[in-house]
Order: structure tokens, then C-alpha cells, then sequence
């Protein structure tokens, strides 16, 4: 069998694996990604832009039934569920017609298969139609991903859940649809499937949902799933489950009696697992952590010479953004530059409607710590922009270190993100809160609302 010879091996087409590929093939190096399963990686197939995709659809129909609200009047809104993937689908297309044309135009080779490391320098890869092929490179870039945890549940395997990937090609609607996992994947499809007209139930094992929240923020969450019709059980353990997803299927759970739930359809959403599994890093001497994440400095070095890990299979927070931070630092780095991850200011945002966004640190997170900080907090009432849209629901909150820099900020509310991204850029720059209390904003704007938000008096926690 001949050994074809790379400059650069991608294992992963995902944000890092196939931005690092494009950018280093351009410059007139022989790189080859190589991929199992979906050209581009989960973001544009089956996650971040599909599943936005769905939530609008969901908007739009939720904005239909109450279009009486705002003076207009549509009749009978009807679900058509197969036209609701068609309409997803259609983008996906658009998005592989660029990802086609990104490979071709940078001269990066994309091979579909399955790829094992043989040792520190080679890969074979096992291939769709059978046989394999044997590629050596100077580099080798890991970027494999996670997939969903299936947790270890009796019967729950044999029911066949449906995971975020399935939830996106549902070509019916379910009638009862219970959800594994109150965080972000869970909530997401929890409103969007309830509005579209099933009944949903969201299982919780922890106390709050959205474990990493400030627990007003959380609450708030869980009185607007409410209020959408959504049954939500907090402190819930799984006993068993039987029957099919699709089908019937039966949960007992204790919350906090024992209970038996019967539902039509199952959706998994309790964490992330690496695709570290099968790739034989042992063989390459690349080390994992207890959870299966591969170990790498600052630098996103595996410690063996020639090898980097990327995104979230290196322990990267498992957002696009942050993998394309680590492409970033990847590609500087190799021409001579000294970028890390120590210090990133990453933002993330969960897409419900309201919508939440968060950058910094949480007030949790900074008691943990041990800072000093001050508190501002609004009410979402008071920002005049949500008056336009008929809801005044949620919160801001913001941390201000004893040097007047933001900490931390979190908003809950009608276009939450457009706040985040304003106060982030002043937390980029080191810039006091005074700067944005000082600004010029268009009205009306929910950043504009960051003026009155800074031109309170921030005060202690404990006087908050």
C-alpha cells in the first residue's frame, strides 16, 4: 500500500479543523482533512445554525398565534412540519455549497472516512466504500469534537432516544415529548417543539436549571417554560425507562415521590462526550484526561512534538466561537506568533425567546474566587426597547471590579445579545463601565439601556 505524505493532517472538518486546513492550503501547503461523518462538522449540519434555524421557525409561529396582540389577524396557524425541515435543510445546502467551494478554492484535500492514529506521524484511515488508506504528516491537528452523553440509565439505550441531531429531522410532531437535561440543548428544543404544538415535559437532576447560573437567572428561565405550558421537574432522578422513542415510552423518576411519566418521544440533553474513543491517541503517546478530553498547554500542544488539539475535544468550551479562537491561536502560533487561552473573555448565549447572553464571570463564580466586586442590577421593564416588542420579561446584572472594570455581565430579555456584545467590547478594551455610561447609543435600542444600567450607584453584594 503506498503512504501518501502531507504537510499538515486535520482530523476534524469542524470551525478549527477546516479554517486551519483552508488557511494553511492557501499559503501553498499540502494539507488534508479528513472527516467520519458530516463535511464542516456538527455547527453548520446539525447544531449552532440548524437548530437556530428550527427555534425561528418556532418564533414565527409563536408570533402568529398572538398576531391578534399587535393588531393583525391570521386565522388558524398550522404546523407543517416537514416544510419546517425543508426550510432548515435549505440553508444546510447553501452552507455546503460554500464549505465545496472554501476546499476547492484553497486547494485542501477533504477525505470522508475514519481516522486512527497509528503513531506520532501517521493516520490510517478506514474508508466509506471499504479498504483504507495510509496518509504521514508533518503536523497533525486534532479536532474531533463531542457527540451527546447517553447517560447510564436503566432501559434508556434500548428506548433509542433522540438526540439534538434526530430532534432536527423530526418530520412529525410529537405529542408528548419529555427532555433529558435542563441546560442549554434542553431548553432550546423545549420551547420550540412546545410551540410548535407539543406537549413537553423537562427532566432536571440538579436543583436549578442551567446549573451555571446565578440562581435569579435560572428562575427566571424556569418561570418562562412555565409559562409557555412546559412541565418542568427539578431535583429529578431517572429510575428506568421502557418502550420505544416514537412510540410510547414510560419513565419512573423520583421528583421527589416515585412517579411513572408516559410520553410519545425522548430527547436526550445531559452534557457532552469527546470522540476521543476510537482515534488512538495512546499509540501517538497523546494523553487524555479521567473524562476522555485531550491534554494540551496554553498553547493547545499535545506535548508530543507535531501534534495540537482543538476545540472541544481538547476541554475547549464547547462553543463555534471558542473553536475558532483555538484556529486562531493555532495558525498565529505556527507563524512564529505567542497567542494562548489564557485570559479569553467568551461569551455565550442561550436562544430562547427571551433570549439569555452572558460574558464573564458569573456572580457565583466570582464569590468563588474570591473578588471584590459591585453589583448594578435593572429589570428588563425598564428598558423602553422591550415596550416595542411586548415583553418587558427579564433581567440585567452586571459585576464591576474595585478598578470600575466589568467582571462579569449577564441579561436576560429581549435581545439580551445586543447588550452582551456592547459591554464585551468595553471588557475587551479594559475600558471602566463609566465609558458606557458616558455613550451615545441609538434609541431605541436595548444597548442604549446600558446607560441607565451604568448610572446607578453600584453597590456591595450583601447591600444588593
Amino acid at each position: 500500500m503506498a503512504i501518501e505524505h502531507y504537510q499538515n493532517v486535520m482530523i476534524g472538518s469542524g470551525e478549527a479543523g477546516k479554517f486551519l486546513a483552508w488557511t494553511l492550503a492557501r499559503h501553498g501547503e499540502k494539507s488534508l482533512v479528513i472527516e467520519r461523518w458530516l463535511m464542516g462538522g456538527a455547527c453548520p449540519n446539525v447544531a449552532c445554525l440548524p437548530s437556530k434555524n428550527v427555534i425561528h421557525s418556532a418564533k414565527v409561529a409563536a408570533l402568529a398565534n398572538h398576531a391578534a396582540t399587535f393588531g393583525v389577524n391570521v386565522g388558524l396557524v398550522k404546523i407543517d412540519m416537514p416544510a419546517v425541515i425543508a426550510h432548515k435543510q435549505r440553508m444546510i445546502d447553501g452552507l455546503m455549497e460554500i464549505h465545496h467551494k472554501n476546499f476547492h478554492d484553497s486547494g485542501a484535500e477533504l477525505q470522508m472516512g475514519h481516522a486512527r492514529l497509528l503513531d506520532r506521524s501517521t493516520v490510517e484511515i478506514a474508508l466509506p466504500e471499504g479498504g483504507t488508506r495510509v496518509v504521514t504528516a508533518e503536523r497533525i491537528f486534532l479536532a474531533v469534537g463531542t457527540r451527546a452523553t447517553l447517560p447510564e440509565v436503566p432501559g434508556l439505550a434500548d428506548a433509542r432516544p433522540m438526540t439534538h441531531v434526530e430532534a432536527l429531522q423530526l418530520d412529525h410532531l410529537p405529542e408528548h415529548l419529555v427532555i433529558i437535561g435542563g441546560g442549554y440543548v434542553g431548553l432550546e428544543f423545549a420551547q420550540a417543539l412546545r410551540r410548535f404544538g407539543s406537549s413537553v415535559t423537562i427532566l432536571q437532576h440538579g436543583r436549578q436549571l442551567l446549573e451555571r447560573e446565578d440562581p435569579e437567572f435560572s428562575a427566571a428561565v424556569l418561570q418562562i417554560m412555565q409559562d409557555e405550558g412546559i412541565e418542568v421537574l427539578l431535583d429529578t432522578n431517572i429510575e428506568k425507562v421502557t418502550g420505544r422513542s416514537g412510540e410510547c415510552v414510560q419513565l419512573t423518576v423520583t421528583s421527589p415521590a416515585l412517579r411513572t411519566i408516559v410520553a410519545t418521544d425522548l430527547l436526550i440533553a445531559t452534557g457532552r462526550t469527546p470522540n476521543t474513543d476510537r482515534l488512538g491517541t495512546e499509540k501517538a503517546g497523546v494523553r487524555l484526561d479521567a473524562r476522555g478530553y485531550i491534554q494540551v498547554n496554553e498553547r493547545l500542544e499535545t506535548g508530543v512534538p507535531g501534534i495540537w488539539a482543538l476545540g472541544e475535544c481538547a476541554g475547549s468550551p464547547q462553543f463555534t466561537h471558542v473553536s475558532y479562537d483555538d484556529y486562531r491561536i493555532v495558525r498565529d502560533n505556527l507563524a512564529g506568533g505567542h497567542r494562548t487561552t489564557r485570559n479569553r473573555i467568551i461569551p455565550y448565549c442561550l436562544f430562547t425567546d427571551p433570549e439569555l447572553a452572558h460574558v464573564g464571570l458569573s456572580e457565583r463564580e466570582a464569590k468563588a474566587q474570591g473578588l471584590t466586586y459591585r453589583l448594578l442590577r435593572m429589570p428588563m421593564a425598564a428598558v423602553l426597547r422591550t415596550f416595542t416588542h411586548g415583553d418587558q420579561r427579564g433581567m440585567v446584572k452586571v459585576l464591576i471590579g474595585q478598578d470600575d472594570r466589568i467582571l462579569g455581565f449577564t441579561a436576560l430579555g429581549v435581545e439580551a445579545n445586543e447588550m452582551a456584545a456592547a459591554v464585551q467590547v468595553a471588557m475587551l478594551g479594559k475600558l471602566p463601565y463609566t465609558v458606557l455610561r458616558e455613550g451615545i447609543f441609538p434609541h431605541p435600542t436595548t444597548a442604549e439601556a446600558l446607560m441607565m444600567l451604568f448610572a446607578g450607584q453600584p453597590s456591595p453584594p450583601d447591600a444588593a
